[in-house]
């Protein structure tokens, strides 16, 4: 082998090495150390831990507060992905074109994400306070009453999913806003020759070109509604009765709050598999409808 290719080679992986050090440090290695801690029960100051196989799987099966979680979870990624999503889309378009004040209205679109995870949670507490919250004095006006609206099983969860989606949808603005851009403006120009209609336009040849996009912010959407820890540790922390509770601030409760690492390890890789299943399968689905140029 010439030394030449020699060089570059080891020029490539001396590139390669400081992120692949990162890579296996903060993502590859706790990750199979996760599963490895997930066949082991709780270790104590008098017990060691024991391997005890699907031990920790098996109480997890019949864990009636995972189950409930669960359902939370499925709930509020069906509340939050389609909605935070096409609001997206539609703010995009509406930023893209000719409009007054377009920079000013972009970045209003743009300032909920720039704000810490915490300020947000205080700010939508100060909507959701019974009696003296905005919504409430809003609501006065017109005669109603008061309600507790995060005190409410019944209401908790759809007013996470509301904050959720005021936070979410400037952030996956942004690429749809880029990905309209980098359409050439001559294919706007060839359609108004043809009579075509904003509508058709849009579903013949905006949408089919942004889908590489669509799937980016998809895949980033199931991610984003499976990680929420924050907001309900301010807003709610869980509660009432586990009504608002989600899959990882149920890892962080049984991890920290009843110091069982085993079983949150357990809940863990569960969390990580169906992300993985949920991303591999959005990329076999959507792969003949994405179009890359």
């Amino acid at each position: 082998m010439p030394s030449s290719t020699i060089r570059n080679q080891a020029y490539g992986w001396l590139l390669l090495t400081p992120a692949a050090i990162f890579l296996i440090a903060f993502t590859h290695y706790p990750a199979i150390a996760t599963l490895g801690q997930s066949f082991f029960s709780e270790s104590t100051v008098i017990r060691p831990a024991e391997f005890v196989g699907l031990e920790n799987y098996q109480i997890m099966l019949t864990d009636e507060v995972f189950w409930k979680v669960v359902r939370n979870n499925i709930w509020y990624a069906i509340g939050t992905i389609p909605a935070s999503v096409a609001l997206a889309m539609i703010m995009a378009i509406w930023v893209n074109g000719k409009l007054a004040g377009r920079g000013l209205v972009r970045m209003a679109y743009f300032t909920p994400t720039i704000l810490p995870m915490i300020a947000v949670a205080n700010i939508w507490l100060f909507f959701y306070t019974p009696d003296i919250g905005l919504i409430d004095q809003f609501l006065s006006m017109f005669g109603f009453s008061g309600r507790n609206w995060l005190g409410n099983p019944e209401t908790v969860l759809s007013c996470i999913i509301v904050m959720t989606i005021w936070k979410e949808a400037g952030f996956f603005m942004i690429f749809y806003l880029a990905a309209l851009q980098s359409i050439s403006p001559e294919l706007e120009e060839a359609a108004r020759i043809e009579g075509a209609g904003r509508w058709y336009y849009f579903r013949r040849v905006t949408f089919p070109l942004i889908m590489p996009t669509t799937l980016f912010v998809l895949i980033n959407a199931v991610i984003n509604s499976f990680k929420l820890v924050d907001h309900l540790f301010i807003l709610t922390k869980g509660g009432p009765d586990n009504a608002s509770s989600l899959l990882l601030y149920y890892i962080y409760e049984v991890a920290f709050s009843f110091f069982d690492e085993a079983y949150a390890a357990t809940l863990t890789v569960v969390l990580l598999v169906t992300l993985a299943i949920i991303a591999i399968g959005q990329f076999l689905l959507m792969d003949k409808r994405v179009h890359y140029r």
